[in-house]
């Protein structure tokens, strides 16, 4: 592989990471040195360290010739930028280094496992666009250097089952399993519009041969399913997909860039996957492109792009880089949902606490200690008939507010980031369905200057939106149109 390209990267980054101040970026979420970034990558523990690449495009804030970028941490909190992994200039990648994942190889290399994109040929398609095709291609390192391996691409369009697309078949997620071969499912685009999860196995992971169809798509669920990840947890096999062109339904699905997960039965003999539900995996505004790991300790932890692809054409003016990832979240599975929890690490972040037990609530009130844009808050609200609406003010002052508020006659919660400082004619709301569990709605908001992520009901919901308003506006209040009681908890996050 050349280096004069990786190189060029790796010096373009480090230069513009001089123009980019800490207080610029976020204090515990994953961002790009410059330029834009997207879907997280071949996140996994290698070398006592757990390592995430991303979708990068280090020239410019909007999506281009995807490469590798590269962090490193002890904790999943906080974060070392290493330099570039891979960039895109081999025939089969030209185009661009797209998404894939990672695992460590008995042999003590780190092994990547990406989709190439390349051009089939230089005259232009009726769209004007070039042709290109997708295959599946490994790069193999050493936690910061990688080399592509000689053979690529190990998977092609040659096998791809028929009925399906050598052009829309992508993003392979790599695991070993308990008989001692290497599986990867891979996205891939049919015939007739929709999508289906291919299922491969390799004895070496490299040299790798088709299996089967693991699920499918239908008019319903979307018209591609991107970067799909599988795994057992607590019992129940799980299936997650970001889907394109996703059909609305009522509160539950939305319509557009989702991400769903289907639970269901798996036979490891045969490989049938047996769809038993399908559910969404965030209901707010900005979250994609998911994808797992199991840490040393035998955690489910999963982390995604905190953004949305409609909203992501829409850059804010001024800003130095664009896109973050969300903060990894613990998964489990409990009374038919997957549960998603911060990971547990952001509690030695902790600074000062304030607790308010069974405050009334009428008249837009704030409580003496409850602010800040980089937080950990807890908020207990007690559903009776005593109330039509509660509102909690985030991130505001005379100019900007987000909010968050509870109906609980239709049992819904609604995000409004209108007022957010985001100036474009973009995806500013969004209801969700969300029913008491005892009595309670419980609300667990973690703020990290430029986001927030909000774990509903012990996690059994979350909804996640990025926030492009000032850090001056850090004021939170509480309203209700009658009266209402709530609990809070709230602690600093403290990082030096």
């Amino acid at each position: 592989m050349s280096k004069e390209k990786l190189k060029k990267a790796r010096e373009f980054e480090q230069e513009q990471l001089k123009r980019i101040s800490p207080e610029e970026r976020p204090c515990y979420h994953v961002t790009g040195g410059s330029g834009w970034i997207n879907d997280p990558n071949g996140f996994s523990f290698y070398k006592d360290e757990y390592h995430l690449f991303y979708q990068y495009h280090p020239y410019s804030n909007e999506w281009g010739p995807m490469h590798w970028g590269h962090v490193t941490s002890k904790d999943l909190i906080t974060w070392e930028r290493l330099p570039l992994a891979m960039v895109p200039e081999e025939a089969y990648d030209n185009f661009g280094c797209f998404s894939g994942s990672g695992i460590e190889l008995p042999d003590g290399r780190h092994l990547l496992m990406y989709t190439g994109v390349g051009y089939v040929s230089d005259i232009p398609m009726a769209n004007g666009e070039l042709p290109t095709h997708q295959t599946q291609c490994l790069a193999v390192g050493d936690g910061t250097d990688y080399e592509k391996y000689e053979k690529n691409p190990v998977i092609t369009g040659e096998d791809v089952p028929a009925g399906g697309s050598k052009v829309d078949f992508r993003d392979p997620k790599i695991w070993k399993d308990e008989d001692g071969f290497y599986y990867a499912v891979v996205a891939n685009m049919t015939d007739d519009g929709n999508s289906r999860i291919l299922l491969f196995k390799s004895a070496d992971a490299f040299q790798w041969q088709y299996v089967c169809v693991l699920d499918h798509s239908d008019e319903k669920l979307g018209k591609m399913w991107e970067c799909p990840d599988f795994y057992e947890v607590d019992g129940k096999h799980v299936l997650v997909v970001s889907p394109m062109a996703m059909m609305p339904e009522g509160l539950k699905f939305h319509v557009g860039h989702s991400v769903i997960y289907l639970t269901g039965t798996y036979d490891k003999k045969t490989h049938q996957f047996i769809r038993e539900d399908v559910q969404p995996l965030d209901s707010g505004i900005d979250f994609y492109a998911p994808q797992s790991m199991q840490t040393p300790d035998g955690r489910r932890v999963m982390i995604a792009w905190m953004q949305a692809w409609p909203n992501s054409k829409f850059v804010p003016d001024g800003v130095k880089y664009f896109g973050q990832m969300t903060l990894p979240r613990e998964i489990n599975y409990r009374n038919g949902k997957l549960i998603q929890q911060p990971v547990r690490e952001i509690e030695n972040y902790r600074g000062e606490h304030v607790h308010y037990e069974n405050v009334e609530i009428s008249d837009e009130t704030v409580l003496n200690g409850v602010d800040g844009r980089v937080l950990d808050m807890t908020v207990k609200l007690k559903v009776t008939d005593a109330f039509k609406k509660f509102t909690i003010k985030l991130a505001a002052d005379e100019t900007y507010d987000s909010t968050i508020t509870y109906d609980p006659v239709r049992e819904v919660l609604s995000l409004d980031r209108s007022r957010s400082g985001y100036m474009y004619d973009i995806l500013h709301k969004r209801d969700i369905q969300v029913k008491p569990a005892g009595g309670e709605v419980t609300l667990r908001i973690l703020m990290d200057r430029f986001s927030v992520e909000i774990f509903i009901n012990d996690g059994s919901q979350t909804a996640t939106m990025v926030l492009f308003t000032p850090q001056e506006a850090d004021n939170i209040s509480f309203a209700a149109d009658g009266k209402a009681q709530i609990s809070v908890d709230k602690y600093a996050l403290v990082f030096k």
